[in-house]
């Protein structure tokens, strides 16, 4: 792995045509079938410095602003997603410190001073969960709290076939791959699967409790879904999101 090339193509993507492809998941929607709304994991966030890792175009840092969060800042491997960011923002006439930089690097970010540090399924994009765990507990005062949603790994190994769902991969298998987009091969994206475990152990070497840990669907969501809805279909049978709530010690 090299963590250079890594960068390099998934930004390019997300620079190019990331939005077009793959839409945006933002609060308060913490992935498929799964809303702040119902799970009040933030819950008042009035006069808090919230910082959001992979902050895309900008609108969770609206529903914050929204909800009266004193500060804003974002961080995304992005330029355009932060060009995108700031001009959305400015419409409602919020403003933000956004930084383009990889979330494992030291890009100028205060110490011991947020209150929240989230990120909606942005996470999974590192290519070191243990250096950006550290990171973020640094960034959070003591007793901060981080959210974040990602994935559901269980999700990456399942396949349908012949209207049944199969494994075609391994739960352990967290080695690096590239995920062709269209079927011009114009969108790449490189990717690891990380375990349930891996997530939690690198949080407790970071020095995080869990307070909270959410696999299960929304069934309210899933309701209004079409019954021939292959996603829903799997939200039924396993998880396809989860979100987790540690704080800082």
């Amino acid at each position: 792995m090299n963590k250079d090339s890594i960068y390099k193509t998934n930004s390019f993507y997300w620079d190019t045509k990331g939005n077009d492809f793959l839409g945006a998941i933002v609060l308060p929607l913490y992935g498929a079938f799964v809303s702040e709304e119902k799970c009040q994991l933030f819950g008042d966030v009035s006069g808090k410095k919230m910082l959001e890792i992979g902050c895309g175009n900008g609108q969770s840092l609206k529903y914050h602003g929204d909800h009266k969060a004193s500060e804003l800042w974002g961080m995304d491997i992005s330029e355009k997603q932060i060009e995108k960011a700031t001009q959305h923002l400015s419409e409602y006439g919020l403003s933000a410190k956004l930084i383009c930089s990889p979330m494992e690097e030291e890009c100028g970010i205060p110490e011991d001073y947020f209150d929240f540090v989230y990120s909606i399924y942005a996470i999974g994009w590192t290519t070191d969960l243990e250096g950006t765990f550290s990171r973020i507990a640094s960034y959070l005062k003591k007793d901060g709290v981080f959210i974040f949603s990602w994935s559901h790994p269980i999700h990456k190994c399942v396949v349908r076939e012949n209207d049944m769902f199969t494994f075609n991969k391994s739960y352990f298998d967290d080695s690096w791959y590239s995920v062709p987009l269209d079927l011009a091969g114009e969108g790449v994206l490189t990717l690891a699967d990380y375990k349930l475990s891996t997530y939690v152990n690198a949080l407790a070497k970071a020095g995080f409790v869990i307070e909270q840990m959410i696999e299960e669907t929304d069934k309210e969501i899933l309701q209004l879904q079409d019954e021939n809805n292959d996603f829903a279909k799997r939200a039924k049978l396993f998880p396809v999101t989860f979100v987790i709530k540690a704080r800082k010690l």
